[in-house]
This record gives structure tokens, sequence and C-alpha cells, in this order.
């Protein structure tokens, strides 16, 4: 049996530094987040390479004593906490005081800092967990750190990088994350000695003008709330505004970026009734919260926190989105009563014509005699989810049981939103868009058992893509293959869909790949699926599924039904509201009060 022992300090930072520093972005995120915290006015950030050749962060803040200077690189050391009732109201962005003793393990990493007041200034170098002398330097105020040739010393480490362009996004999306979440901070970007950002310090709107554009403002309603302690400022793009593409979606908790579910979640939920479901949100939200009733120290990246009250927090934040993006509501143009009816009058045709309604109900496009079905062929589409053979089809229907079609048999379908089906009991209205995304969900949960098989294109699809998108789809490779897309850049901003999954292959390739690269974006890590695929797999279904306005034959509308019949949890749609509600005989009976 194998000696128990204490592992050496080295190999203790590096082991941390898989946590902490993923990647370039990662290292980045954490040099910046100290400058934040030393109080600095102005950050400059310069980097080579995709931040895998030179990360320099230099910033005017307090800067480091000389003693100091040893204890910045060191293990669990930190001026930010003292006691453990800090960890109860945490304030600043870094407290764990393990960043740069991990990034100066695996790098060839230089300190350079002149405290407040200090006539001189020091410079600690450190070459792969090795300290160096402290010697002095010059340097106007702050502190200046430079990291060089990342991961040198773990390979193992470092052929899991990506190419210098994907690296490059990632790096810029960091910085943008923190320049987001402190406007007042001057900042600088280079990459390769080329400017990329140069942003001066003032209030919130000229920030995100700067960083997402006039546009994304003059698109967006105004987030402003405050309950109590509790205050969410920001801008929520207008539905009419909202873009297939994955838009910007910034949420900040006490000036930390974060990805939390529970308040994803709750915009989502405010967009929920006013946006397309082809259409993503576009968002940038700041939370103020009293730092008691919120936990950061759940995750070594510090990207996810846990709020003491999560569901007050998510109604607060749901409820001040869905305020600002009801008062756009009221400046729509309203049609009036006389309109409606006079429309709905030029477009209906006479009773008896066999013409579909255009703008009431679409009577259905074949006879139903009984429970009898004589109908056309089913779309390719829906032929797949009519299971019935050719024999069965044509053969004279017999009255069926209720075990057998408990949801009966189609009428019609009402406004291309609803169908109308008749049963034993009485009449189904069936909600087609929600349960059709039911039927593939669970469809696609089943197959994502094994490996969702791959539908190849004759011709690839190719849209253009930001550059997290391209760097997410290269990241991304092995997971993209599990849920059956095969997606490649061909060009910096340009991706080309070759394959998409085989239960979906009616579906459009781009949207259906811009829509799950926004949930890899999202969600990130290694294990993203295994963590979050019921999200991604909803996510696929939904923009799978048939929209409304589409108009059904009988057939498919049957289709639909019997698939329902035959899935699991097909009373309810992928985010739990009903997809089909009964009304009985007897109720159609008091509803016109037969029999009184």
């Amino acid at each position: 049996m194998a000696a128990i022992r204490a592992l050496p300090d080295l190999l203790v930072n590096q082991i941390a530094a898989g946590e902490v520093v993923e990647r370039p972005a990662a290292a980045l995120k954490e040099l910046i987040e100290n400058s934040v915290d030393a109080g600095a006015k102005q950050i400059d950030i310069d980097i080579a390479a995709g931040g895998v050749k030179r990360l320099r962060v230099a910033d005017d803040g307090d800067g480091i004593d000389r003693e100091d200077l040893p204890l910045a690189v060191s293990r669990h050391a930190t001026s930010k906490i003292a006691v453990p009732s800090d960890l109860e109201a945490i304030a600043t962005l870094g407290f764990r005081g393990e960043a740069l003793a991990s990034i100066a393990a695996v790098s060839r990493f230089a300190l350079t800092s002149r405290a407040a007041g200090k006539p001189h200034a020091w410079r600690l170098e450190v070459e792969g967990g090795t300290l160096q002398p402290v010697l002095p330097a010059a340097l106007a105020s702050g502190t200046t750190v430079t990291v060089e040739e990342l991961f040198f010393n773990t390979p193992a480490r470092r052929k899991f990088l990506r190419t210098e362009a994907t690296e490059s996004a990632h790096c810029d999306e960091a910085f943008r994350r923190l320049a987001l979440a402190h406007p007042s901070i001057g900042f600088t970007f280079h990459h390769n000695g080329r400017a990329q950002h140069r942003l001066l310090p003032g209030g919130r709107t000229m920030r995100v003008e700067g960083l997402l554009g006039a546009s994304f403002l003059s698109s967006a309603a105004v987030v402003d709330e405050e309950a109590g302690t509790v205050k969410a400022e920001g801008f929520a793009v207008r539905p009419a505004y909202a873009t297939q593409a994955a838009g910007a979606q910034y949420l900040f908790v006490n000036g930390r970026f974060v990805r939390d579910r529970v308040l994803l979640h709750a915009v989502r939920e405010a967009y929920r009734d006013v946006l397309h479901h082809d259409r993503s949100p576009s968002f940038a939200l700041w939370l103020s919260v009293d730092p008691r009733r919120v936990d950061v120290n759940v995750h070594p990246q510090k990207t996810e926190v846990r709020f003491r009250d999560s569901g007050a927090i998510h109604q607060f934040v749901r409820h001040a989105v869905e305020r600002a993006l009801a008062a756009t509501a009221r400046e729509q143009p309203a049609v009036s009563a006389a309109q409606k009816l006079g429309l709905a009058a030029a477009r209906t045709p006479p009773l008896g014509t066999g013409a579909a309604f255009e703008g009431n109900v679409a009577l259905a496009p074949a006879v139903q005699s009984g429970l009898a079905l004589h109908a056309s062929e089913p779309s390719p589409f829906y032929a797949r989810l009519f299971r019935r053979s050719e024999a069965a089809r044509d053969a004279p229907a017999l009255p069926p049981t209720d075990d057998e079609y408990p949801l009966g048999f189609a009428l019609a379908q009402l406004h291309g939103v609803f169908v109308l089906a008749q049963n034993r009991n009485g009449l189904v209205l069936v909600d087609m868009h929600a349960a059709h995304e039911r039927v593939v969900y669970e469809r696609l949960k089943t197959t994502l058992r094994t490996r969702v098989p791959v539908q190849p294109l004759l011709v690839p699809s190719a849209f253009a893509a930001e550059a997290m998108d391209v760097a997410t789809a290269e990241d991304q490779a092995e997971t993209l293959a599990q849920l059956g897309f095969d997606v490649a850049a061909i060009g910096p901003a340009t991706l080309a869909v070759r394959g998409i999954p085989a239960p979906l292959a009616d579906a459009d390739p781009a949207t259906l790949a811009r829509a799950v690269l926004h949930e890899l974006r999202e969600f990130g890590g290694t294990e993203v699926l295994a963590a979050h695929a019921d999200e991604i797999l909803a996510t696929m279904a939904c923009h799978a599924a048939v929209r409304a306005n589409r108009s059904l034959t009988v057939a498919e509308m049957n289709a639909l039904l019997r698939e329902m019949e035959a899935t699991e949890r097909a009373g309810q749609c992928n985010h739990g509201r009903p997809t089909w509600y009964q009304l009985t005989l007897a109720d159609l009976d008091r509803l016109f009060m037969r029999g009184r």
C-alpha cells in the first residue's frame, strides 16, 4: 500500500491552476479583478498570441509593499479577508488568495509594484513556481503583472489550448465582461500590438455604447427597479428588435459577471409571452444585492453565485424586466374591435365553399366522417410521426376505444395555433407548438442516451458568426458531435453546418446551430452536456417544433395526436405549461345551458 504524503507546494499550485487558470482568458480575468480591487482608475491590458505568449495588466491602483510581494504569489494569502465572518459579506472580486500563486506556477511571471506613498517600486520574478529575489524597479505607480509562456512547464495542459484566434476571442470576452461591470474605470486593450478597445471612464450608458454599440442602446428598454436592498438596472432589448442570432447577454451581481441559472430563467420568463421562440433576447443587467444575501464562494472561477432567497430574487428580476418591456407594448398602435371584425369579414369566405378560413378557423382540408379518417398524405416531416400503415389508413375505421385514442381525431385548426379534436368525452384543444416541442424533446432525450445520429446536408448551410461562436464551435466540437451536429469554421467570422441531428432533419440548420451554440456559450465548461443536457435539448426541441400559423392537414394533426399519446409527460410542454385541455360534453352542455 502506497504511503500517504503531503504534496509539494509547486505541485499543489499546478493542480489548482487546472481549476483557476483553465486558459489565458481565465488568467486575464483574475489579473484584471486584482486591479479593480486595488482601486485602479485606469487599467491597460496587452496580450500576445491569444494570451499564451504574453499577458500584461498594468494599473494605477494602490500597489503592493515590498515585503508583501512574496506573499502575493503564495497560496491562500490575501489582503481582502481576515476572519471567517468576512466570507458572509464579500465585497471584492478576488478573495481566495490562490490566483497569482496558480498563475505563477505555470508561467514565467513578473510582478512589479509601487505602493501608494512609497518612493520606490519593486519587482519579483517567478519561474515556474520558483521565486527569485525581490529587486528595485522603475514604475510610476500601481502594479504591473506580466505573464509569459503560459503552461510552458505543463505540456499536458498546454496541448488543450486552441488556436490563437480562439484564445483571443475568449480573452476579449473576459475583458468585455469586466469593462461592462466597472464603467467608472478607463481601459485599453491591445492584442499583438494593435489596439482593440479604448474606453474612457464614464457611466453605464457610455460603456454599453462603447462595447455593445449604439444600435443596442437604441433598441433597448431601460430597466430600473428597486425593492428594499435589491436593485436592478440596465437594458433589455425590445422583442421587436430581437434576432435569431445569440445576442449580448450580460448579468452582473454586485459588480461581478455571473452565469446564474436563477437570473437567466427570470429574464427568459419575462420575455416568454412577448418574444417569438426563434428569437433570442439581448440584455445587460446589473443587480445590486446586500452581500450578506448572496454567496459568491461556490465556484473556483467565481462565475456562479447562490442567493439566500432565490425565489424572491427570481420574482424581482422577472418583474423588473417585464415592466420595462411592458412600457414599450403600450406604444404599439391598437386595432379597434370594429377594425378587427371588418378585417375578419373581408377574409372569410362563405360557408360551404370548402376553402380555409385565413383569419379565423382553418377548416380541415379533408372530410372526416365520424371517426374515420380520409385525408391526403402528410408532409414528409409529419410522415415520420404518423405511424399507421397504408393498410390501416385505407381500411374502414372502427370506433376506437378510449385506451387506443384518448385524444381522439382532429377536426380543424384554430388561428394556426390550436388543434381541435373530437374524442369520446367531447372536445380536445391542443397547443400544437407546445405539444410538438415536448414530443421532440422526449425523443431527443431518448436518442442522447447513446449518441444522436447526424443527418448530413447535401449543401452545407453557412452563416455569419461572432468570434465567440466560432471559438465555441471549436472548443465544444465533441459536445456538438454528440448532439448530432457537424459544424466547422470556414472563416474567422463564418461557420458552416454540414450535418444536423437526424431527428430534426427538417429544422433550419443555421437557426438550430445558432441556438445550440448560444446554450454552450452560456453554460461553458468541459462537462456542459452532462450538467446541462436538458436545457440544451429543450432549446433544440423548441427550434425544431412546428411553429404557430403553420397550416396542417388532418393527417398531420392526427399524427401529432398519436405521437402525444405515446410520449411521456406529453401533458406539459418543456416549460411546464399544459399542451392540451379537455372540454367534456357535460361542460359544453353547461356552457350552452342545454337541458335546463
